[in-house]
């Protein structure tokens, strides 16, 4: 069995598949209706064989958030998606999922998100290397916005690696970075980006986050 870890799939999503490429921007040709909807077809069949062509049926994947843009055809639709997909799959939940507790129904998605996850939480701690790291889709600090969002759902560094999705980012690791607010002097714990756009829009193995975790652990604090 193999082990993975990806977020932000984002299924459906026009946003997304216009920053990925999938969907012209350029001002001078006809973006029309017809045009988005191939744009987003192929930014999720695009995600699907990338994960058909590595993730076997008795692999794990862990999927660290933000399956959809939200709303409740598009999640129904991401779920459908997912269920097509081979592995046991394991939710870390995102903002955009209406099973993460920061909605107010989501109690009411609970029973349709499990229909296709073993299961669903908010966070989660596994060991790799040896080590404890935590799985939120939510990093300590940072954003794809110029302000930090949802903190109140933000797992405390305590000083454990984490992994994390939300940023939208290219960036994969980033290191312990020294940082002062005010005359406190702290130390971020190393983290890893697991977002599909740091990754060429595909799932990453256990062995490529232990060897990164050994690696961002190396680097200068």
């Amino acid at each position: 069995m193999s082990v993975w870890f990806t977020s932000d799939l984002h299924i459906g999503h026009r946003l997304c598949a216009t920053i990925r490429g999938f969907i012209p921007e350029c001002q001078s040709l006809p973006v029309n209706e017809r045009r988005i909807e191939s744009g987003v077809v192929d930014h999720d069949s695009e995600l699907a064989g990338n994960w058909d062509a590595v993730v076997k049926p008795g692999d794990q994947v862990w999927v660290l958030g933000d399956i959809s843009a939200g709303g409740t055809a598009a999640q129904l639709s991401a779920l459908q998606w997912l269920s097509n997909r081979p592995g046991e799959k394991h939710l870390i939940a995102g903002n955009h999922d209406g099973v993460h507790p920061l909605h107010r129904n989501s109690h009411k998605w609970q029973p349709e998100y499990l229909k296709v996850f073993a299961s669903v939480q908010t966070m989660a701690r596994r060991k790799i290397n040896g080590q404890n790291v935590l799985l939120s889709h939510f990093p300590y600090r940072g954003d794809h916005t110029d302000k930090d969002r949802y903190i109140q759902y933000r797992l405390r560094d305590e000083g454990l690696p984490l992994l994390h999705g939300h940023t939208h980012s290219r960036e994969k690791y980033r290191a312990g970075l020294i940082g002062h607010n005010g005359a406190i002097i702290f130390r971020d714990s190393p983290t890893i980006h697991v977002g599909v756009d740091a990754w060429d829009l595909r799932p990453v193995h256990l062995d490529v986050i232990a060897a990164a975790l050994l690696d961002v652990g190396q680097m200068p604090h």
